[in-house]
């Protein structure tokens, strides 16, 4: 047996922050103790954890890790290492690659690829087209993390935006369905208009014209209206407007049946950043304007909003070049997702508690994760350590290990700074250097009967 102590940290777990002790047995979270209690252990290693956080480690239910197919952007490996370099340790990677993960085969070759190269925990969604209910139907139920609906454009084979398909894929899905909305008739609709007035290559800045509050919020009342009355549960993806939040309940997790998530971009960007940052930010759905920003923020804390993800999507820099028709949409986000949360709580945003359980208990929950996203004894040990950064001495986001070679945050300063990361208790980050070893596993999901 291998024991590490983790000492005398501020753990932030289940709405409360106290210190104390952690002992990690193996992959396993072995007990929890007081600091004044001395566990009594033959420890291989001991962290002194004064002055540092220690929390669950991130579970991201949203990115787009590039394999196969796409693996001149990015790969599994480059960016798993990422993540785990920003406190992520379970990932959950869509299926819009080559070939499209729409298909058992399909899933179980990127598992396998996976198996020999993900620093994080993984799973894989498969994509729901509009003739493959058979493959869904065949697979376990808690085998992988769900279904991905594409509501919106340019998902090729993938769309599925007529209700009689989203009806049948709604009564056979097992799993979680995570939908993409945004309606494709008010975009084309939309991008006619603009073209009309301002010719055919609009600038950055009309790509939140073009993907408007309209195109969403249409979209995401649709697929609700359908699901209501269903037995499915339904995930909506990215929320980047005020007026989708009114669609969504205030209840506890455990009583809702229709979620949604919030990512990265809509929380720290807004409209004014084009300016700047150019097609560095063009994402589907758009980043819209302030006023969407400061409700997406509020609704992180009343309950409306279930979780926070990513949606990492790394392209090469040259994909991004041109205007709001032309820019490839997506950009890469780890590693910091969390400090950029961290900076959000500095702000009076949210309190650490609550970036908890947006970023770590609440995507256990919602998907079912088997003894994952606590600290609890018996729990794998999924772990993150952060710290202060002092005034004089931020922590500076750079590029270096995002295989694109970019971030939109790039240069920004930070307050936080991600110490250390466990997966399955293994150190595979630590102050700025990430392990080459593979620690990452396959999720299992459990309960999902109900």
């Amino acid at each position: 047996m291998a024991y590490t102590l983790i000492h005398n940290a501020s753990v932030v777990n289940e709405g409360t922050i106290c210190k104390a002790s952690v002992v990690i047995e193996n992959d396993t979270i072995y007990g929890i103790y007081p600091v004044t209690e001395e566990p009594k252990f033959d420890f291989s290693n001991k962290i002194d954890a004064t002055d540092l956080f220690l929390l669950p480690g991130v579970i991201d239910d949203h990115v787009h890790f590039r394999e196969p197919g796409l693996t001149h952007k990015a790969n599994i490996y480059s960016e798993s290492r990422a993540a785990v370099a920003g406190g992520v340790t379970t990932i959950f990677d869509m299926p819009n690659c080559i070939p499209q993960t729409t298909t058992v085969q399909a899933l179980e070759e990127k598992f396998s690829i996976a198996q020999k190269s993900c620093a994080t925990n993984y799973s894989f969604y498969i994509g729901a087209t509009k003739t493959n209910l058979s493959e869904i139907e065949a697979i376990d139920p808690n085998s992988i993390c769900g279904i991905k609906l594409f509501m919106g454009s340019s998902t090729g084979g993938m769309l599925v935006d007529d209700a009689k398909s989203i009806r049948q894929l709604f009564s056979v899905a097992k799993m979680p369905v995570a939908a993409h909305c945004e309606d494709t008739d008010i975009i084309n609709r939309n991008a006619n208009i603009v073209k009309m007035k301002v010719g055919d290559s609009p600038a950055i800045h009309y790509h939140p014209v073009i993907r408007n509050q309209e195109a969403c919020y249409a979209s995401t009342a649709k697929a609700i209206d359908i699901a209501v009355g269903t037995d499915v549960k339904l995930h909506i993806l990215h929320l980047s407007t005020a007026k989708e939040l009114q669609l969504f309940s205030k209840q506890p997790l455990s009583d809702k049946r229709i979620t949604a998530e919030a990512c990265i971009a809509h929380l720290v960007f807004s409209f004014e950043d084009y300016e700047t940052l150019g097609a560095k930010i063009k994402c589907n759905p758009s980043i819209k304007h302030r006023d969407d920003r400061f409700a997406l923020r509020a609704a992180l804390t009343d309950g409306t909003i279930d979780i926070v993800g990513t949606d990492h999507a790394p392209h090469l820099l040259k994909e991004k070049e041109g205007g709001a028709l032309t820019a490839t949409s997506g950009m890469p986000t780890h590693p910091y997702s969390l400090i950029s949360m961290l900076d959000l709580a500095d702000q009076g945003v949210l309190k650490l508690t609550d970036i908890v359980k947006l970023m770590c208990h609440n995507p256990a929950e919602l998907f079912g994760i088997c003894k994952r996203g606590f600290i609890r004894t018996g729990y794998k040990a999924d772990l993150v350590l952060v710290s202060k950064c002092s005034t004089e001495n931020p922590n500076i986001a750079d590029s270096h290990l995002n295989m694109c070679g970019w971030n939109p945050l790039e240069g920004k300063s930070f307050g936080w700074n991600i110490h250390s990361t466990f997966v399955n208790g293994q150190i595979a980050y630590k102050e700025g250097k990430v392990s080459d070893k593979i620690f990452g596993e396959r999720v299992l999901f459990c309960n999902r009967n109900s």
